[in-house]
């Protein structure tokens, strides 16, 4: 395992030191395997030990379904629990496929369904059942009378299982099957059995959840048994998730298969997991806590370039600069489409109150903080507007001429004498027209003189850049310069104002008290005592000085991010010597970004190579996906960790039990997949030790094998006294119903 971020530091590193090259570890996902033959020979002993209870065990799981005989010391058969099924229409047969045998078919990857319900370990499709039954026992090859089954069968169910879940499995398993008899059982409950276990506490961590059971004399007190949901599969999903989001254009194929495996082949749990986030991005030590996951990839072949090539090469940077255009107006191109949005809302909005009641319509108004339809109507019609200006100045769309009718000022020339009351209000209200009418005009007039000003600029512009190439680059380059300057002064200014001490934030601080002071130290002018701010356009700079925040500025940061991706356009058209590698972009130092060692590790990273386009780069994942079982918030899940619900059952809802407390705590049992992660008994040691007394005796053991102890507790426990009672035979289940089962102290209770 690699080593840890609160291991102690070795001799510092950078970034830019010599680092090894990163160790690829190939993506690992479910496929079909080899061809599993019919196995009559277990078959054939099991009818010679039928006197010695030969049975069939099954541990049902949602994640993998594991048959073998009771008499073994392994499952033959490990099959995950999906099926598949179609029908190839030109050669008009129908196949099915079973277990890691979909793997094998493009066609029937696409048919795949599962028997169990997602992030549970309940049966939810009963055909998938059937067929995964059906296969476990051809392949086991049991031929017994009339194509049945004539061994007794023991198979693992959920903690709680559904009655329903229980009485169409027995069904099943008589009805289709005649087996002569079944029995379930608890799977965590057979694999404490089988390792001994007496009085203790079971912590299982499984493929669809984590369940805590105290166990007293070799019965389980299910009434005090918790359930967390939160298991193998749920991590997978949450892996996957997370990896999305880290790396939303990633061009290779993430599915959950894969994400199990590196749950499983890259994730452990952290001693100290607060201390050891926080410095897991620290570039001391990073190569070997980023684990980097190789994806498939073509790259592409450099060869030397001929002339039609260096032709390819300019018009590539021809698509450069236009690139550079393009995000130069994407940020206007966003707002526009924001206000598409809100108009597509309203509009909806306005088609919805059409059929609804008047009140209705005064309440979805209100909530819209909208007076009446009217300016429901005014809204709408200034967001069109607004946005068919927006498209043509941003987008570049062929200009719209507004259809507007020649207003009638006729009132204005009647003496108020000769209109009653309505007349006289009219024509107050043409005259406020008509001086809308004439401002519109005259701001109309400016816009054609401000676009003639601009296309004229563009003409000499153009005319300068002909005329003298050198002294038109010249210009550019000292205005790039300027801008970055001015950028860099920018952050430097936010980030003093971050300070308190800085000068920068003491003089923003007096600003702002001398403006809320009611006797400010600036003199004020001749005339008194009269406030006349503001009569000076120079006086509303204040507040550009005191205003601070990443939104207090966004018109001058989005005009200096526009005009230097222009600048760097033009010069990436023009100059032969500036390339991407000298754009502001290019230039940022990846070695002091911390996205950049999230993303890519301690490594540069070359946008050109396929290869490292298509890594995966795992490191903060993997202690967060696995911590999620010890605090569930994490991942948003609204219960409390394993050491919370183990401590509750311990401290406080074993009190009226018999047993003393010492008793469950010298046996604390892990089993179930999820909890062969690195730490994991180590973790619940110390998180219980905080919830106990001193001197109170704490023992916490794993499974001999947690994947399989669940199967081998069964096989041990079927064929003695204990299974011969607590199995249903076929006669009990002709007589009391498929509801009928017995309760024994490695099985449900009824309920």
């Amino acid at each position: 395992m690699a080593p840890s971020a609160t291991d102690p530091p070795a001799q510092a590193s950078t970034p830019e030191n010599a680092i090894p090259p990163a160790q690829l570890y190939t993506p690992r996902e479910s496929r079909f395997e080899k061809f599993i033959e019919v196995q009559a020979d277990g078959y054939q002993e099991a009818k010679a030990r039928r006197d010695q209870g030969a049975a069939i065990v099954i541990d049902n799981g949602s994640s993998v379904t594991r048959a073998g005989w009771s008499f073994e010391a392994a499952p033959r058969l490990n099959l995950v629990p999906i099926y598949s099924r179609y029908r190839d229409r030109k050669l008009g047969k129908t196949y099915s496929f079973v277990g890691a045998d979909v793997y094998a078919d493009t066609t029937a990857r696409g048919h795949m369904r599962n028997a169990f319900e997602a992030g549970s370990g309940i049966v939810s499709n009963w055909d998938v059942m059937e067929s995964v039954l059906d296969y476990v026992f051809i392949k086991l090859g049991i031929d017994g009378a009339n194509g049945g089954v004539d061994v007794p069968i023991v198979m693992t169910e959920a903690v709680a299982n559904l009655a329903y879940s229980r009485k169409t499995m027995t069904e099943i398993v008589f009805e289709a099957y005649s087996a002569p008899s079944l029995a379930f059982g608890i799977d965590s409950l057979f694999s404490y059995d089988y390792n001994d276990g007496k009085t203790g506490l079971v912590v299982s961590s499984s493929h669809s959840s984590t369940h805590v059971i105290p166990v007293l004399n070799s019965k389980a007190i299910l009434t005090q048994a918790t359930r967390l949901n939160w298991g193998g599969s749920q991590s997978a999903e949450y892996l996957l998730k997370l990896l999305r989001l880290k790396y939303p254009t990633f061009p290779g194929k993430l599915n959950s298969s894969q994400a199990e495996y590196m749950l499983r082949d890259h994730c452990y749990l952290s001693q100290e997991y607060d201390q050891e986030l926080s410095k897991y991005l620290d570039w001391t030590g990073l190569e070997d806590r980023d684990h980097v996951i190789q994806y498939p990839y073509t790259e592409e072949v450099i060869v030397q370039k001929s002339e039609e090539e260096l032709a390819r090469v300019a018009e590539k940077r021809k698509e450069s600069g236009r690139r550079l255009q393009e995000q130069a107006a994407k940020m206007r191109l966003e707002k526009l489409i924001r206000k598409e949005q809100e108009l597509d809302y309203y509009r909806d909005l306005q088609n919805r109150l059409a059929n609804e009641t008047k009140k209705e319509i005064k309440r979805m108004l209100d909530a819209e903080e909208l007076k009446d339809e009217a300016a429901l109507e005014r809204t709408i019609k200034e967001l069109d507007k607004s946005i068919r200006k927006a498209r043509t100045k941003d987008v570049g769309g062929p200009e719209v001429e507004e259809e507007v009718e020649e207003p009638d000022f006729s009132l204005l020339e009647i003496a108020d004498d000769q209109l009653d009351e309505a007349g006289i209000k009219q024509k107050r209200h043409q005259k406020l027209m008509k001086s809308n009418h004439e401002a519109r005009a005259r701001a109309k007039a400016e816009k054609e003189k401000e676009k003639a000003r601009i296309a004229e600029e563009q003409r000499v512009d153009e005319e300068k850049r002909e005329n003298n190439l050198e002294g038109w680059l010249q210009e550019r380059r000292n205005a790039r310069a300027g801008l970055i300057q001015k950028i860099k002064d920018r952050d430097r200014l936010k980030a003093d104002l971050g300070n308190r001490k800085s000068l920068a934030s003491q003089i923003r601080m007096k600003s702002i008290a001398n403006l809320a002071s009611d006797t400010p130290t600036k003199k004020r002018r001749r005339g008194g005592d009269d406030d006349n701010f503001g009569a000076n356009d120079d006086d509303w700079g204040v507040y550009r000085q005191i205003a601070t925040g990443d939104g207090s500025d966004d018109e001058e940061e989005e005009d200096l991010g526009v005009t230097l991706k222009t600048l760097e356009a033009d010069l990436l058209k023009y100059d032969p010597e500036f390339t991407d590698q000298h754009t502001l972009d290019a230039q940022t130092d990846w070695t002091k970004s911390l996205v950049h060692a999230f993303l890519r590790g301690p490594r540069p990273f070359d946008l050109k190579s396929q290869g490292e386009a298509h890594q995966l780069h795992l490191n903060v994942e993997r202690i967060r996906v696995p911590e999620v079982v010890f605090q569930p918030s994490i991942a948003g899940l609204d219960q409390a960790g394993i050491v919370e619900i183990a401590a509750d059952i311990l401290t406080q809802r074993l009190s009226g039990v018999g047993g003393s407390q010492d008793a469950f705590l010298k046996d604390i049992f892990l089993t179930g997949g999820s909890s062969l992660f690195l730490n994991f008994d180590e973790r619940l040691r110390e998180g219980l030790r905080a919830y106990l007394p001193a001197e109170a005796p704490l023992n916490v053991r794993r499974a001999k094998d947690s994947v399989l102890d669940p199967w081998r507790g069964a096989a041990k426990w079927a064929g003695g006294e204990k299974w011969k009672t607590a199995a249903v035979t076929r006669d009990e289940y002709l007589e009391k119903g498929a509801e009928y089962m017995k309760e024994h102290d490695l099985g449900n209770a009824y309920s």
